[in-house]
């Protein structure tokens, strides 16, 4: 019996530790720097640093905004060529979504301030969907979008913009190479059924420089051949608690009965040529916890392919 009752309080200080833990590493920021091979990449871009950041989910209880406005504030010193937000800014708005919209527009907007390129695509949350049953809020997302765009942020919905090379990068010839353009490809909401992948690429040029962002990680694999040597997305939150030594496990692949794709570079996903890298993110979904699944803030650097 007191053996039993010994093991029974360890147990009990292990949940202990662990649940504590998980209440403070939402507050750790991991910055994972990648090397993201392009093809045909214009020389102007060669060794810029694209950053990637996704789901804030403003508006959850406890929500992490602190964080977020800490890696706000380090991506400014950093000043990546463009930064790039993988959708989720906001979580629950309720009725009247302004505090919320406010909040996520005052944070960003230090971006734009600061003279760094911003691009960002919309997530379920953005339209209000906590589950893909439930009805889009297509209203919310308009004012969303309409919000982030009054501030200087570019809201992508399947569509190509040209990335334009700012004036410091190093263009000392004026050949073809150089100005050739690097396009970003922006695709709306899985959820929402707001993705149309081959509509977002149709205005680039085959075999034109392109990344490609997404809020999910489902719309990757409609993507043709060859279309997306880089693409990046979010959604997942890397599984949010996870199993220590097992980066495979997480709360997802317990409750999810389809394939997960929670972080990192996802192998063996997808069209032949096309290349997936999933972002953390920095918030939370149902609870305010992080277990062995950090914040993260990504910084590729940019490098033509042969």
């Amino acid at each position: 019996m007191k053996k039993f009752k010994y093991t029974l309080l360890g147990l009990l200080g292990i949940l202990g530790l662990l649940l504590f833990w998980g209440l403070l590493e939402p507050y750790f920021i991991d910055t994972e720097e990648e090397v993201a091979e392009i093809p045909n990449l214009p020389s102007a871009w060669e060794g810029q640093r694209v950053a990637l950041i996704a789901d804030w989910q403003i508006g959850m209880w406890m929500d992490n905004t602190s964080t977020i406005r800490r890696i706000v504030k380090q991506l400014i010193e950093e000043r990546p060529a463009i930064v790039l937000i993988a959708g989720d800014f906001i979580y629950d708005p309720g009725k009247d979504p302004s505090e919320e919209i406010n909040k996520a527009v005052e944070i960003v907007r230090s971006l734009t301030l600061a003279g760094i390129p911003t691009y960002a695509v919309l997530g379920n949350h953005d339209y209000a969907m906590k589950n893909k049953h439930a009805p889009p809020d297509e209203k919310l997302a308009a004012k969303l979008h309409k919000a982030l765009e009054s501030v200087g942020v570019q809201v992508l919905q399947n569509e190509a913009v040209i990335l334009a090379p700012s004036e410091n990068r190093n263009q000392t010839t004026a050949n073809t190479e150089v100005n050739a353009p690097l396009y970003l490809v922006g695709i709306g909401a899985h959820w929402s059924n707001n993705d149309k992948p081959k509509v977002a690429l149709a205005p680039v040029p085959d075999g034109a420089a392109r990344l490609v962002m997404m809020h999910n990680p489902d719309s990757f694999e409609a993507l043709p051949p060859g279309t997306a040597p880089l693409a990046v997305a979010g959604h997942t939150h890397g599984g949010q608690i996870r199993v220590p030594f097992t980066p495979e496990w997480s709360w997802l692949t317990f409750i999810r009965e389809d394939e997960v794709h929670a972080d990192g570079w996802i192998k063996g996903y997808g069209q032949p040529g096309n290349r997936l890298y999933v972002n953390r993110g920095i918030g939370f979904s149902l609870v305010p916890i992080r277990l062995n699944c950090p914040p993260e803030v990504t910084l590729f650097t940019l490098q033509s392919s042969l």
